[in-house]
């Protein structure tokens, strides 16, 4: 098949019959579009339909583009993902983007669960409490990153350490050790979600380094930084693809 043909068939997959309303009013537009996302970018690299809409799903909740987004929830349902792991994937954006956008995605997300009678609330996925979150938080901040996350503890001026008590408890703590999504994958969306966020290469080089400690190679860091091209566009792809050749260099 060649690009167009592939659009089509990848549209169908996703969004099922029917044509989008810019169509009428843009077609060259739309044409352009759909045969870049759905036939091209969609088929390149090494990662499935479910790993592709989890990475759509984050990124277009980092950038509020809330239309979209709810397009892409019913897209995800369509290519097997659980409504748990769409409902995780898009938690995973708050320490990154705050509370106030992903509570914005999070309405997107119940609004198609609503009107597909999928019952809210969902079985919690919460493996932490009060107790322990702190240090089930530091021990998957420890499995990513290493022993360093223990000296910037240790280092951190005494004006500043609840922040790495905060990035401990909170991000990884109440987040990252929660069910649904495995570590790899809560990884690999972090690593996009921090992409596209723009302007934060310092965050984007550690999590490269952080994906390739959990077991994601570089192949799958260049394609999901690719499939986040067409939503963040080529400047902030292109600042993310740098990064990874500093952590990861070519041979």
């Amino acid at each position: 098949m060649n690009r167009i043909e592939k659009s089509k068939e990848k549209f169908k997959q996703l969004f099922g019959e029917g044509v989008p309303s810019t169509h009428a009013t843009d077609p060259d537009f739309q044409d352009i579009l759909s045969h870049f996302i759905f036939g091209e970018v969609f088929y390149q690299g090494n990662l499935d339909d479910k790993q592709r809409e989890l990475i759509t799903l984050v990124v277009l909740a980092t950038n509020q583009t809330l239309p979209q987004l709810k397009a892409h929830v019913s897209a995800a349902l369509n290519v097997g993902l659980t409504p748990v792991e769409i409902k995780e994937a898009v938690y995973q954006c708050a320490p990154y983007i705050g509370f106030p956008k992903t509570l914005n995605a999070i309405n997107e997300v119940n609004e198609v669960f609503k009107a597909k009678n999928i019952a809210l609330p969902m079985e919690s996925q919460k493996t932490v409490d009060e107790d322990n979150r702190f240090q089930k938080g530091l021990a998957t901040q420890v499995e990513i990153f290493g022993d360093v996350i223990k000296k910037m503890q240790e280092s951190a001026p005494s004006n500043q350490k609840h922040m790495q008590e905060y990035l401990s408890a909170f991000c990884f703590g109440d987040f990252y050790t929660r069910d649904g999504l495995d570590l790899k994958t809560r990884e690999l969306l972090t690593l996009c979600i921090i992409s596209a966020l723009g302007g934060a290469e310092g965050q984007v080089k550690a999590h490269v380094q952080g994906n390739i400690n959990v077991g994601n190679d570089k192949e799958t860091l260049i394609t999901a930084i690719t499939h986040c091209l067409p939503y963040v566009g080529f400047p902030r792809t292109l600042n993310t693809l740098a990064c990874i050749n500093e952590i990861i260099p070519e041979n």
